[in-house]
């Protein structure tokens, strides 16, 4: 397939809902061939930007172009994007090939080049061979396939994806997940993928766009999002993190001495200035050791073996620490005196 990949652009968008602003004052740029996600809990405004995006909606104010053409007040139909739905909205009563050729016969494409296409939009996929068979006849997984197959066959400038993972079981997930990643990847097109799913972010995005209240709360790599969140927010929201009150001793440039009760330790942060501070620590960038005395001391509140690993809540005078252990060996019961420090990576200052 030939796709026409292009970029996005919104320039102060505002979409207002009566007297409830949905989406306030957003400006962000996607680069073509590039997969973003955005991501945040209900009522963020994320399926709001996608449906702005795909025509659904009109902004209030402000401007949206693909690929360098004001597309603001468009039709969806006029837009040169495709939209593979939560639901897959695939025809029941239509085989699998008739279901991929259905946008491009609408189109006025002759049956029997648009029937061409739709097999090779199969094959692409994953699915030669799988034509003539009825949607009901398919695994959920194979299913949401067809999904993405119908939409780009139709070779839009930009692919979106509005939850397209959470019909699946979790096992299905992961494996759709990579399947979508390494298509994308492959075919270079752009995609919007819209998720509340964090593991799922992170395992598909080259970009992630963090929403909150309608505006943009981070945005930057997965691996910048998760290892340097800007806000507590972002810190829990993108992994599981323990925000602890701390103490910057010193910083040179590099790296910043903190303390946390009486434990001083190095962490990675180039701004950190001098003072009370805030850090954001993974649950497993957390070590315990059985202890009577302490720099920074806890208690065993609780403990769940897992099978490859054990979840313990710490209480300490910085508050309950969440802990994933790997140590499945040993077994720190509730009530034991432990010795709490920290793992070079996984723990980040965060400024609000």
């Amino acid at each position: 397939m030939n796709n026409r990949t292009g970029s996005v652009v919104f320039t102060n968008v505002k979409k207002q809902f009566g007297s409830f602003t949905a989406i306030h004052d957003l400006s962000l740029d996607i680069e073509p061939g590039t997969l973003v996600t955005l991501l945040g809990p209900s009522g963020c405004g994320k399926t709001t930007t996608l449906r702005m995006l795909a025509g659904l909606e009109h902004p209030t104010s402000g401007r949206i172009l693909i690929g360098g053409k004001d597309v603001t007040m468009l039709p969806a139909n006029e837009r040169d994007v495709s939209m593979v739905f939560q639901s897959y909205a695939l025809f029941p009563h239509m085989s699998v090939l008739e279901n991929v050729a259905y946008g491009l016969e609408s189109s006025g494409m002759k049956k029997s080049e648009a029937r061409q296409r739709a097999e090779e939009g199969l094959t692409q996929v994953g699915l030669a061979g799988y034509g003539q068979r009825l949607p009901a006849e398919l695994s959920g997984g194979q299913q949401q396939r067809v999904a993405v197959a119908r939409a780009l066959v139709l070779e839009p400038q930009v692919l979106l994806l509005d939850e397209p993972l959470s019909n699946l079981d979790a096992r299905l997930r992961r494996r759709v997940r990579t399947e979508i990643r390494e298509l994308q990847q492959r075919l270079g097109f752009t995609a919007v993928y819209v998720t509340h799913d964090q593991e799922e972010a992170l395992a598909v995005s080259d970009r992630i766009i963090v929403m909150q209240d309608g505006v943009i709360a981070q945005q930057g790599s997965p691996r910048e999002l998760y290892e340097a969140p800007a806000s507590s927010f972002i810190a829990d929201f993108i992994g599981e993190a323990n925000v602890v009150p701390c103490e910057v001793l010193g910083n040179d440039g590099t790296e910043a001495i903190i303390r946390v009760a009486r434990l001083e330790h190095r962490v990675p942060a180039r701004s950190a200035r001098p003072g009370p501070a805030r850090i954001a620590v993974r649950p497993n960038a957390i070590t315990l050791e059985a202890a009577e005395e302490a720099a920074f001391p806890g208690s065993i509140r609780h403990a769940a073996y897992l099978g490859d690993h054990v979840e313990y809540e710490v209480e300490t005078e910085a508050g309950t620490l969440f802990v994933v252990d790997p140590a499945i060996d040993r077994n720190l019961a509730p009530a034991t005196n432990v010795s709490i420090g920290f793992h070079h990576r996984g723990i980040a200052i965060i400024n609000n």
